[in-house]
């Protein structure tokens, strides 16, 4: 007698439960392993946008987001979010400062709104800062530059970068920053009034004034993990500009309806979205 007759189970129930539990134990293993795949480019990718860049394979599975999201909680891949806040702004200067012109502007284009911001990637002994142009309207990275210092030459140089991929030179580009001195300087202000872009900028310390430069800075490091080396600037560059490409590129965004930096910038049909902030009256530029 079968010990599952000693219990009162049917054998013909009992393999076909523990064929069941095979089978999802086997299918549980692949879609880790495809998980981990897409995370050797993007490292702390979470899980929405795995599932929407994987659903074709997905569907073909019968895994929804719910059982993704079981399944990576089981193996401890769901990814936690992580806070850092380094301070790389110093508004007390003699430079000029201008005002917000984003403040209750509706952005329904690129090209319409870039937003540049600094921020720290370096550790105590090998300090890095990198700064970023980015499209408001479509979350593209647009230019960049990595640096062991702080100074308005390295924001020119990202600056410059974005400005050789502008496509329509004739439309009002407005450009949007905190109030630091390198967004302020004489060297910064005079590349933007060549070029005839409008300069607009925060009107105080409140990080929610400049959220989508704040949030690109956030998925760069808790993402892509750019801080987490202590290695050679010229190593750092590179590691910079492989994950700027993946994430221009790959990266959906929730945003953009889950289509890419890339995909998004080639079209100016889609409205973006936007949220509320603490202060309910006011809209934020928008979600990432």
């Amino acid at each position: 007698m079968f010990a599952c007759n000693l219990f009162g189970i049917d054998r013909q129930v009992y393999y076909r439960r523990i064929k069941r539990k095979t089978i999802k134990e086997a299918k549980a293993i692949k879609v880790v392993s495809m998980v981990l795949e897409i995370r050797k480019s993007m490292p702390r990718l979470g899980t929405k946008k795995s599932y929407h860049i994987l659903l074709d394979k997905f569907q073909l599975m019968n895994i929804g987001r719910d059982k993704l999201f079981d399944i990576l909680r089981a193996n401890h891949l769901l990814i936690q979010p992580k806070g850092s806040y380094h301070i790389t702004t110093n508004s007390h200067h003699r430079f000029r400062k201008h005002q917000n012109h984003i403040l209750d502007l509706e952005i329904n284009r690129p090209e319409q709104v870039w937003v540049s911001d600094i921020t720290y990637i370096g550790k105590r002994d090998k300090p890095r800062y990198l700064s970023i142009v980015t499209d408001a309207y479509s979350k593209k990275i647009m230019g960049y530059y990595v640096a062991d210092n702080m100074n308005t030459e390295s924001s020119v140089m990202a600056l410059k970068m974005a400005i050789r991929q502008r496509k329509n030179k004739e439309i009002l580009l407005i450009h949007h920053s905190d109030r630091g001195l390198q967004y302020c300087a004489n060297d910064y202000q005079s590349v933007l009034s060549k070029n005839g872009i409008l300069p607009s900028m925060t009107q105080n310390s409140d990080p929610y004034e400049n959220a989508v430069a704040e949030r690109i800075n956030g998925i760069l490091k808790q993402e892509f993990m750019i801080d987490k080396y202590n290695l050679e600037l010229s190593v750092i560059k590179r590691i910079v500009k492989e994950s700027i490409n993946i994430y221009n590129t790959q990266r959906p965004h929730y945003s953009n309806y889950m289509l890419t930096p890339d995909q998004m910038h080639l079209q100016n049909q889609i409205k973006m979205r936007t949220y509320k902030t603490k202060n309910s009256s006011k809209l934020l530029l928008t979600t990432v």
